[in-house]
């Protein structure tokens, strides 16, 4: 089948270069839309939790009372107080469309709140609070955006903060840390690709398809935005994965065209086999990518199950450019893809099975001691992970943000001058079964919630219908213990008889984020490593290798939480890094990782595994097919592992906090699977197992032998064991090869 496309695909080059070049000038012109297509807002709560509940009956009759924007005036002379420049504020105050808005309080216009705390302690601050008449937050933003300017005040520095304004200044930077990341990295990548192959020609082609795949990314995205509502958060993480898994997929298909072309082929046959082979190994890494975002969709949450729908598209998207774009652009290439070489010195390709070179011998070593080998490294995978034990888990909110960005300047300025905070106030809402909750018993329960510790006071502030609302303020920043600990306690609380409450607001949407995904996580990962299972069964046709890559690649996502905790939560390298520590890791970090990282392990892992069969097909030595499969691919796998940590190494310089976890996460996940267990772990446990990694019962493998995924020969042109080589193996049909 592969070996079909990459011919059909070489003989029509012309028109799949034609097609991609025009698709390509598309994507800039239309695809680039995306960005104004996102209508889905940030999308981090689960619809059916308590918090969202009680929105939704807010949303009512009943009404809500929040602060979806805190605008903070500060004069620009130093040391003027609010009584000198009060009234130009003022006049900006009056002149706001009411548009949009429900409520717009200040000094002026204190609504139920005492005038003096809309004052700084020491009289030269003031803020304004604006609730918008949606709770939508890319809707509250539509307003913002409108009648952001009508808020200034001649003379007087203004600062947006509030729900509404971090929504807005997280969308801001994400377009502008996506053009940062691909600006840094894309040189990066070039200079790169020139090392690996020695070779200018050859270097350009796997950025040629990682480009192609990249801006086709976008017309992907503004399709699925046409049919359901993609979070507007979802654009980083989908345009740098696609990019650096076509990059990844192309490294492997031209470094094998290059193998075939050395070892003789002419360019027809090496684009044939190369596609039939790496091009294999490239289909099944983008299921085994695809299925682990697939997993996404487990969680309710419009951030992560639109993350799943379109990394799935993006991946789909990558395999199909990579193998119908690239082996026509080889063809097109032929024996020029070795031309303005670059004389760096040293060996610039593996000529065949190298039993001196370092990973060969590294393998040999390890898996002489197979047991000592494999419990020293999985201890050390473990002992990195261990710092997850003490984890604290946070929603995306504020702490997101540059510490210079103004939603997260006026959270602090708030916290720290103000008597009070207006963004710290939570809802319960008290819902009666056939009856109008009791006023009396209201009030009581309401003095019972002040009770709470972290509460400062609640007040039942509504009545409509058999409905009561109670506005609380509390005082504990909203991603601490202390905040969880008050949650827990205010939904602990007893309810009037004959009622139910729901609680909301930052606080308990955090709880109730952290919960979902809890919840759902281990479901995901279930999914994941059945399916995964499946397809490396369906590939090697084996059941103890499938179960193998599962653990292992557990492991090297256990060693990337422990270090993001360790970092991130503790502080550590904060000032390397760039970020103000909040004491909390994102929870929807775990659930990123497990997806981007667990598919890409995979990858490494077929395309090692792929390897390292062929040898086993020819030689039916356990040990020495596994020591000639991680030289000849451990090379390509770094190289692929270090291309791959430049592309999601630009979520590292993100402004927002969350996408630099997920960077630095995918770094260490990519880093540690490359490296510590493809190149120690996998030998020593293939050690272990000896001819029982490729056993499978009789009857599953006549079925395998039937219906697996297979094309034979694998091995390069020329080679022993090949047909045109000088010695003719037999073709296997069981898992297990024929006694030597």
């Amino acid at each position: 089948m592969f070996a079909a496309l990459g011919k059909f695909t070489a003989r029509r080059r012309k028109w799949v270069v034609v097609a991609a070049v025009v698709f390509t000038v598309f994507a800039g012109v239309w695809g680039t839309g995306v960005f104004g297509s996102f209508t889905g807002g940030a999308g981090f709560d689960d619809p059916a939790s308590e918090s969202v509940q009680a929105d939704k009956v807010l949303d009512g009759p009943l009404g809500r009372e929040s602060n979806d924007l805190i605008v903070l005036y500060e004069s620009k002379t130093e040391g003027e107080t609010v009584a000198a420049f009060g009234d130009a504020v003022r006049a900006a105050l009056d002149g706001v469309p009411r548009e949009g808005i429900a409520r717009l309080d200040s000094y002026w216009h204190p609504g139920g709140q005492d005038r003096s705390a809309y004052v700084s302690r020491d009289g030269q601050q003031a803020y304004a609070t604006v609730q918008f008449t949606s709770d939508d937050d890319q809707k509250q933003v539509e307003v913002l955006e409108k009648i952001k300017s009508d808020f200034a005040a001649d003379g007087v520095s203004v600062r947006y903060g509030g729900v509404a304004a971090m929504t807005d200044q997280v969308n801001t930077l994400t377009g502008s840390d996506i053009a940062r990341a691909e600006t840094l990295s894309v040189p990066v990548l070039l200079i790169l690709l020139v090392l690996i192959f020695r070779s200018a020609i050859a270097a350009l082609l796997p950025l040629a398809v990682g480009s192609f795949v990249a801006l086709g990314s976008f017309v992907v995205l503004r399709v699925l935005t046409m049919f359901t509502e993609i979070s507007s958060t979802v654009i980083n993480v989908i345009t740098i994965l696609g990019l650096g898994l076509a990059i990844d997929y192309a490294l492997f298909l031209v470094n094998r065209f290059r193998e075939e072309l050395h070892a003789g082929a002419d360019i027809d046959t090496a684009v044939e086999r190369a596609t039939a082979t790496a091009g294999r190994t490239v289909a099944f890494s983008g299921i085994a990518v695809a299925i682990s975002f697939a997993g996404l969709v487990f969680f309710p949450s419009r951030f992560l199950s639109s993350m799943g729908y379109a990394a799935v598209a993006v991946v789909a998207f990558a395999v199909v450019g990579s193998l119908t774009l690239l082996p026509a652009l080889l063809r097109y290439t032929g024996h020029s893809v070795d031309k303005w070489r670059i004389p760096l010195g040293g060996r610039d390709r593996a000529t065949g099975p190298e039993r001196e070179g370092r990973w060969y011998r590294t393998a040999h070593a390890v898996m002489r001691k197979p047991v000592l080998s494999s419990l020293a490294i999985v201890a050390v995978l473990v002992g990195l992970g261990a710092p997850l034990l003490g984890v604290n888990w946070a929603r995306p909110g504020e702490w997101v943000l540059p510490s210079n960005a103004d939603a997260k300047v006026v959270g602090k300025t708030l916290a720290a001058d103000f008597t009070t905070n207006p963004a710290q106030i939570m809802t319960t809402v008290v819902r009666g079964s056939s009856a109008p909750p009791d006023r009396a018993e209201v009030t009581a329960y309401a003095g019972e919630l002040a009770r709470v510790d972290g509460v400062t006071s609640a007040t039942p502030t509504a009545f409509e219908g058999n409905d009561a609302r109670i506005t609380l303020r509390y005082t504990p920043d909203a991603m601490s213990d202390a905040a969880r600990s008050m949650v827990h306690d205010l939904r602990a609380t007893p309810p009037p008889a004959g009622t139910k409450t729901l609680l909301t607001g930052m606080p308990a949407s955090r709880a109730d984020i952290v919960g979902m995904i809890g919840e759902r996580l281990p479901w995901m990962a279930l999914f994941v490593a059945v399916v995964s299972f499946f397809v490396l069964f369906m590939a090697f046709g084996s059941l103890l290798l499938p179960l193998k890559s599962v653990i292992l690649s557990l492991l090297s996502l256990l060693a990337a939480f422990g270090a993001i905790k360790w970092i991130f939560q503790d502080g550590h390298l904060s000032g390397l890094l760039g970020f103000e520590p909040i004491g909390a890791v994102d929870a929807n970090f775990p659930v990123l990782v497990v997806a981007i990282a667990f598919g890409l392990a995979m990858d490494y892992e077929v395309f090692l595994l792929s390897r390292v069969r062929e040898e086993w097909e020819a030689s039916g030595d356990p040990v020495e097919s596994v020591a000639l499969g991680v030289q000849r691919t451990a090379r390509i796998i770094t190289s692929a592992a270090l291309l791959l940590v430049v592309v999601v190494g630009g979520f590292m310089t993100s402004s927002i906090l969350f996408m630099k976890m997920i960077g630095v996460g995918l770094v260490i996940a990519v880093l540690v699977d490359a490296t510590i267990v493809r190149g120690l772990l996998v030998p020593a446990t293939m050690a272990l197992l000896g001819k029982w990694a490729w056993w499978a019962p009789a009857p599953l493998a006549r079925w395998w032998s039937a219906y697996g995924f297979r094309e034979t020969p694998e091995r390069p042109y020329g080679e022993v064991g090949v047909p045109g080589g000088p010695d003719v193996a037999g073709t296997l049909t069981s898992p297990l090869p024929p006694a030597r």
